[in-house]
């Protein structure tokens, strides 16, 4: 999406001024009405998951998007504009050309298949000291949250997966802490009253090597036969929790 932009804003500025014209305020309007868009469209379909927090609509930090529809918006926007001021048709149409194709490129780009991640044979210890292998909850979907007490987005996120647990039975939620003790952990679920299933510690910090990860927090969302199907690193809203829970069920 930056370099979109930026390839919009350049090209229109170029063709522009060789026809003395200035897109730039057009190109902005336009860019802004795509994003809102984008984000509407996902904020009405899951409406539902933003009715007892309504201001969660404007934490974009969720990830939540419909990049079609922000597509569409923009391009009618940038018709109309063309209508009420034809002289400004190459510039215009130049620049919204080269943001679209860049855009939709990158969108296409990592939507491409790539090589099938299954889940991993990992030994983790549980808050209760046994040794539990990853592989034991193959059979269902699967959500793998690696966290810390430490990191704010991951405690930010943990009563939206708390409440995600209890309602959806029939998927493992398995909630990997990073190199916290028991006695941390333990402590730490108690005092937010979270009675979190299947919290396993990460003692070695091996995790986040085995899924190729870098940052917490990470989600990531297995079907029923341990084949990883996505992954978000960031915040997960109750919204963007329900459009990944959809992908593995």
């Amino acid at each position: 999406m930056f370099f979109a932009v930026i390839a919009a804003d350049s090209i229109g500025k170029w063709a522009g001024r060789r026809v003395g014209i200035d897109v730039e305020p057009i190109l902005f309007q336009t860019l802004i009405i795509g994003v809102v868009v984008a984000r509407l469209a996902f904020v009405l379909q899951f409406s539902t998951a933003y009715q007892l927090s309504p201001l969660a609509v404007l934490d974009i930090r969720d990830g939540g998007w419909r990049p079609l529809a922000g597509f569409a918006a923009a391009w009618i926007y940038a018709f109309v504009m063309l209508l009420k001021r034809p002289v400004m048709r190459k510039p215009l149409l130049a620049a919204v050309f080269a943001g679209t194709i860049i855009w939709a490129g990158g969108i296409l780009a990592l939507s491409f298949p790539k090589d099938e991640q299954k889940l991993p044979t990992l030994a983790l210890i549980s808050l209760q000291g046994a040794t539990v292998d990853l592989r034991q909850f193959e059979g269902k979907p699967m959500v793998v949250n690696l966290w810390a007490t430490w990191c704010p987005p991951c405690v930010r996120e943990m009563p939206v997966l708390h409440e995600a647990q209890a309602q959806n039975p029939t998927v493992n939620f398995v909630f990997i802490n990073q190199g916290e003790s028991a006695q941390r952990v333990n402590g730490w679920l108690a005092a937010r009253n979270l009675p979190l299933r299947n919290v396993l510690l990460d003692t070695k910090g091996q995790a986040l090597g085995v899924f190729n990860q870098r940052g917490l927090p990470t989600t990531l969302f297995f079907d029923s036969n341990g084949k990883l199907m996505s992954t978000r690193t960031g915040e997960l809203s109750t919204a963007t929790l329900a459009e990944k829970l959809q992908s593995i069920n």
